[in-house]
């Protein structure tokens, strides 16, 4: 085993385990102004949160939220919040600083998807957009190679690029071969939607669908 390829199964492992995901969930995070932390006002602020998330993940149609069996689901919003907090900021009103409040609710992605495909949103009845947008938030799984990575500060920008990334759910690495590390990546939506996400990252696309069998897509680190 060459030192690249020793350091490389031992070390990026690691570092997709430690890697944090806290930037994955944007999709599932509503914020909604508020005037107070009272526990009443909290229950109205995390429907109006849902309501974002069920908009969003059906494509921007507001008039999804008219429907009977959509409006009983937010009105449970507080069975899908995963966490939520309070945020400040400062606004000039008239010339006069203003502190507005809002709380940022974070919800279950595995739950909301769930409560979305249940709803029937994408189903028979519903329109084109909404059904595609449901299918891009149903749950899959591919295997990359990411060649390019010599040392553990490429290895870091990697895990670093999947991180962020808010359609990567998990990233494990599966084999080091070379200079490179295969690995299993469940993301949200189709795999090409992941490669046009990849395009402003430290990751470049080198074959969207390479002949190896078992590999969906070869990637590389961009050099620095």
């Amino acid at each position: 085993m060459n030192p690249a390829t020793a350091l490389l199964r031992f070390a990026f492992p690691a570092l997709l385990a430690l890697a944090p995901l806290a930037h994955a969930q944007s999709l599932y995070t509503g914020q909604v102004p508020v005037n107070s932390q009272s526990d009443a006002e909290r229950g109205e602020a995390l429907k109006s949160a849902l309501a974002q998330v069920v908009v969003k993940l059906t494509g921007g149609d507001n008039a999804v939220l008219a429907r009977p069996n959509v409006a009983d689901a937010i009105a449970n919003a507080a069975n899908y919040v995963q966490q939520y907090q309070y945020a400040q900021e400062v606004a000039t009103v008239d010339g006069k600083p203003q502190v507005r409040l809002s709380l940022v609710a974070q919800f279950d992605r595995m739950a909301v998807d769930k409560l979305v495909v249940d709803l029937g949103l994408g189903q028979a009845g519903a329109s084109p957009q909404v059904a595609q947008a449901v299918a891009d938030t149903r749950a899959q799984t591919f295997h990359v190679r990411i060649g390019g990575l010599t040392s553990a500060i490429d290895y870091a920008r990697a895990v670093g690029a999947l991180a962020r990334n808010e359609l990567v759910r998990s990233a494990q690495a599966e084999r080091a071969r070379g200079d490179g590390v295969e690995v299993r990546l469940d993301i949200t939506g189709p795999l090409p939607r992941l490669l046009d996400s990849l395009a402003a990252s430290p990751l470049q696309i080198d074959n969207a669908k390479p002949p190896v069998e078992g590999i969906d897509a070869l990637l590389s680190l961009r050099p620095q």
